[in-house]
């Protein structure tokens, strides 16, 4: 995909970015993910149901997960009930989880290394939705590819910087993911906010992509 690579912002400057927006929203930012982890965890063990309830309650929970920090991304108010704003989009959110979960084991099929770019390119898509809470989840799923073509690379490579982070949160006995979850979510919402201008770009400019 042809860009201007002026827009582009370095993984350096966006997890700097999440780091300064994440100041005096610690709190809430850490009872958001809490909060997020232990519905999902205490679901799970519920007899019989749990799994399935699991699968059912992941798109929202991604999808609040998605609006609350591209709030803190664009400095708006971050309140703990954001989280629980994608189940105002239950269905869209549902779906999009579903499609993605088919798609991903669809591309493992064929070898794991497809699987992997699968998720990237399907990455966004909850973003998107936070945008666009009239899309549908297979159009907000084609946008996330179509957004994240040439962008891959740049996404794995912020992923990756975490890994000394991870390493040390396993040391203090997973205490350290307190911080790092939400210092990952914010550094992820900062990428799809510049990766939105850079695409919004492209297209105000009909910049073709390769």
């Amino acid at each position: 995909m042809v860009v201007n690579q002026a827009l582009i912002k370095s993984n350096s400057e966006l997890k700097a970015a999440a780091r300064e927006q994440l100041k005096g929203n610690w709190g809430v930012a850490i009872l958001i993910c809490v909060i997020a982890g232990l519905i999902g965890s205490i679901i799970g063990f519920i007899p019989y149901v749990g799994p399935l309830l699991g699968i059912i309650i992941s798109g929202p929970l991604a999808l609040g997960l998605a609006i609350s920090f591209l709030k803190l991304a664009r400095r708006e108010p971050l309140k703990l009930e954001n989280l629980f704003d994608g189940f105002k989009n239950f269905k869209t959110a549902f779906l999009t989880q579903l499609l993605i979960a088919i798609l991903i084991f669809l591309w493992t099929l064929l070898f794991i290394i497809p699987g992997i770019i699968a998720g990237f390119n399907y990455s966004m898509a909850f973003y998107i939705i936070s945008d666009n809470p009239e899309i549908g989840a297979m159009e907000a799923i084609r946008k996330s590819k179509e957004m994240m073509r040439g962008f891959r690379w740049k996404l794995f490579c912020l992923n990756l910087s975490f890994i000394g982070w991870v390493l040390l949160c396993v040391l203090t006995l997973g205490i350290g993911f307190l911080w790092l979850q939400p210092y990952m979510n914010a550094s992820f919402a900062n990428f799809y906010q510049n990766l939105k201008e850079v695409y919004a770009d492209q297209k105000e400019n009909n910049i073709p992509q390769e």
